[in-house]
């Protein structure tokens, strides 16, 4: 594999596994709530087949991509992952200067573990389905963002499979950690990683929506890291010009 396609396959997985560790996080949380009050097996339950429904997504979405002419894939996909990215960048910009609040996933686990207190005793029923719906939607809507990026950044290109393989290693990364310290991962940076993941989809959204309209990139691939550069600078610049002190945070 040449310099210019480890160019574009390594953003491509970087995003996927990024993202991955992001959304992960939250859907843990969530789930971690749903054990700790209800036990395992509905936790277990609703994740699971979430994972399932998502892994028939990107499968599905990845075959039926395959026969979209190119270019014009390449020009769908880069405007919508030049729009997801700088969602992600703005909101992690607005963060780091303090603008608005960051997330508090320990605060999310105790108003979750609340919510699951007040839905009724687990003694009422041998399986709680309450429970299993909770794991199961934290997952489900989590993942879908998770699903797009992978499927964008990798169809179209031959890197499905190994942005689906990032998005899973980031994946089991996050559950082994919950699993074995069974509490939210607060310390995760968590608004660290969304700012390089919308640096790098905002890149390759760049990069895509270019070529779909025919642009020829000086460097070709190798544009990808002079792109990821200025939305970096960008980015930080933003941050830093903005900021002001943080006194709350997202429950």
């Amino acid at each position: 594999m040449g310099p210019a396609t480890w160019s574009v396959a390594a953003p491509a997985v970087g995003s996927a596994f990024f993202a991955s560790l992001v959304e992960a996080v939250e859907a843990l949380t969530i789930v971690l709530a749903v054990a700790t009050l209800r036990g395992w097996r509905p936790a277990a339950f609703g994740t699971v087949t979430a994972l399932g429904v998502l892994a028939a997504m990107i499968v599905l979405l990845g075959s039926l991509l395959d026969y979209v002419p190119l270019q014009p894939l390449q020009l769908a996909i880069g405007v919508l992952l030049l729009l997801f990215g700088m969602g992600w960048l703005r909101k992690a910009v607005l963060r780091a200067a303090g603008i608005i609040p960051l997330h508090d996933e320990a605060a999310i686990f105790a108003d979750e573990a609340a919510q699951l207190a007040q839905s009724g005793d687990r003694r009422h029923s041998s399986f709680d389905w309450i429970a299993g719906l909770t794991a199961f939607k934290a997952v489900l809507l989590e993942g879908l963002e998770v699903v797009f990026i992978v499927v964008a950044a990798g169809a179209g290109r031959g890197l499905l499979w190994p942005a689906g393989l990032g998005a899973l290693a980031a994946c089991l990364t996050i559950l082994i950690l919950g699993v074995a310290i069974r509490r939210p991962l607060a310390k995760v940076p968590e608004n660290t990683l969304k700012f390089g993941v919308g640096v790098m989809l905002s890149s390759f959204g760049v990069f895509w929506t270019g070529e779909g309209l025919g642009v020829a990139w000086p460097g070709q691939d190798l544009a990808l890291p002079v792109f990821a550069v200025l939305f970096l600078t960008v980015g930080i610049t933003a941050a830093s010009a903005l900021r002001r002190p943080v006194t709350e945070v997202v429950r």
